[in-house]
């Protein structure tokens, strides 16, 4: 997702240069001196107007450095299911493609083949029919899986439409049953293309899609179903067997949409006898994010549908750009093919057998982390042995007299480097607050036992203060969001919106 940025008004930009008392600036050159000589160090950066003179390139280079600098340590955001390590040889690589317009099939062939070749290891690897009798899959990159579930959407619906018009019946109103814990793309997809949501709310107990309730949802209306394989706040897989079983049995024409963002490329590999994919007959559409499991770094993902008729013909566009005819159905055009470059490497450089490892790994890692967690009494809310993707879960045991809650142990280990998110469940779940890591390929076992010591010393530390002093570090905790840096960059117009289930209920909207 991309943040809405306010415009400033003229009134609340400061200049960059400032007036304050001071011994004279040096007299100096600019191109000569050190970087760190130069008036560029002195004065503040540029922020609202573009500057009328060049900046010499190493101190631009210099000062955008330092300013990223003060950036969290992406190997220590353990909130995010972003792919923070690749190998150096596909780093060179993807640095070389920057340039290439992956749209542009024409001058950059292989670049579009290479696309071809990870859309069908990524098809097989979800048992998409590949029989002689069947009608050839089809899939796409795109820009993460957010785009990919538009896309998904965007197809279930039309294919919705086209029915009830056939039938000679209203196509107005179309839905979408999901459950309520879904990413706040979902929701965006929805309401950006007039799609009634129908939700399943989580409870207390259970925060996956019921599927008899969801089923139950299911009317005349209903463009599809999401399921998801790995859901944002627990890991957990829904049960897409079930919900596809309920359809068959009711006779009910509604399809499935898969979205496997983060269990695409974990499940297959952990569980291969889990049926969640194109085994199942509803399943119309998959979608996968390249760069969380599938080790790409941010800006790749895939979908995947079952054939060209849950694809309808009029959304696909052919295009002759650029001196060559081509079909597109994306809601992006121009792009780089650094990231597909990254993916096929992935793909051929671990294979099946690496990927395992990998997914093993980090499986047993987690597995590791909930023991100690459990030890220590937190209630684990995540699953464990494969049966969930690998990150662990938790809430605080209830305890009456503890004067704080997840959220002071999230800012507790924050001072110690690490991220670790809290977060209030989805609705309807009794306003649970809950905590969440998520354990990615470069979080090794010895890294583990660095952040399971460090919670151990955050607990202490908020146990060891009393009421008086927990109230003072909560309004310590208010005053570090209240900095000017952490301040809501919600434009005023926007805030307070409720149309979103973050709006209504007070759900917060989990990092993938």
């Amino acid at each position: 997702m991309v943040h809405l940025a306010k415009v400033k008004k003229d009134n609340e930009v400061l200049p960059t240069t400032r007036e304050f008392d001071s011994i004279p600036p040096p007299e100096i050159n600019d191109f000569d001196t050190n970087v760190y000589g130069t008036h560029f160090a002195a004065d503040h950066m540029p922020q609202h107007e573009m500057p009328e003179r060049e900046m010499p390139r190493q101190v631009a280079a210099r000062m955008i450095k330092d300013e990223l600098s003060l950036d969290g340590n992406p190997k220590l955001n353990l909130a995010s299911f972003v792919t923070t390590y690749m190998e150096e040889e596909i780093e060179e690589i993807m640095t070389e493609s920057f340039s290439k317009n992956f749209i542009d099939y024409e001058e950059y062939p292989h670049s579009a083949e290479i696309q071809n070749r990870c859309v069908n290891m990524i098809a097989r690897l979800f048992n998409v029919p590949t029989d002689p009798n069947s009608e050839n899959a089809m899939g796409t990159s795109t820009i993460g899986s957010s785009e990919a579930i538009m896309l998904g959407t965007l197809a279930m619906k039309k294919r919705w439409q086209n029915k009830r018009k056939a039938e000679g019946k209203d196509y107005s109103r179309p839905n979408i049953v999901m459950n309520s814990a879904v990413q706040v793309c979902w929701e965006k997809a929805a309401r950006y293309f007039d799609i009634e949501e129908k939700y399943v709310f989580c409870t207390d107990k259970r925060f996956v899609i019921d599927p008899k309730e969801a089923v139950d949802l299911v009317d005349e209306n209903t463009i599809g179903i999401c399921a998801i394989l790995g859901t944002t706040y627990t890991g957990e897989y829904e049960d897409v067997k079930a919900i596809n079983d309920l359809l068959v049995e009711r006779n009910i024409d509604c399809p499935i949409h898969v979205d496997a963002a983060s269990g695409g490329f974990v499940a297959p590999f952990i569980t291969p006898d889990l049926e969640w994919d194109f085994r199942l007959e509803k399943v119309v559409s998959i979608n996968v994010s390249g760069h969380k499991y599938g080790l790409v770094y941010p800006g790749v993902g895939w979908v995947i549908w079952r054939s060209p008729e849950f694809l309808p013909q009029e959304l696909v566009f052919n295009i002759n750009y650029l001196g060559a005819d081509q079909a597109s159905f994306t809601l992006n055009f121009s792009k780089g093919a650094s990231h597909v470059i990254g993916q096929y490497y992935q793909l051929i450089r671990l294979g099946k057998h690496g990927y395992r490892a990998i997914m093993t790994n980090l499986t047993r890692i987690s597995d590791y982390m909930s023991s100690e967690f459990a030890k220590m009494g937190m209630v684990i809310l995540s699953e464990t042995h494969g049966r969930g993707l690998p990150l662990v879960a938790w809430r605080l045991p209830t305890n009456n007299g503890r004067v704080y809650d997840e959220f002071a142990v999230a800012h507790q280990l924050r001072e110690r480097g690490w991220i670790v998110p809290a977060y209030t469940m989805a609705p309807h779940s009794e306003k649970l607050k809950m905590m969440r890591i998520v354990i990615r390929e470069d979080f090794s076992m010895n890294r583990c036992d660095s952040l399971i010591q460090d919670f151990k010393l955050a607990i202490e530390t908020l146990d060891a203060m009393d009421k008086s002093m927990i109230a003072k570090y909560k309004t310590h905790v208010q005053s570090h969001r209240n900095h000017p840096r952490h301040q809501s960059r919600v434009h005023p117009h926007y805030v307070g919106e409720k149309h979103s289930l973050q709006g209504k209920d007070g759900k917060t909207h989990g990092v993938c």
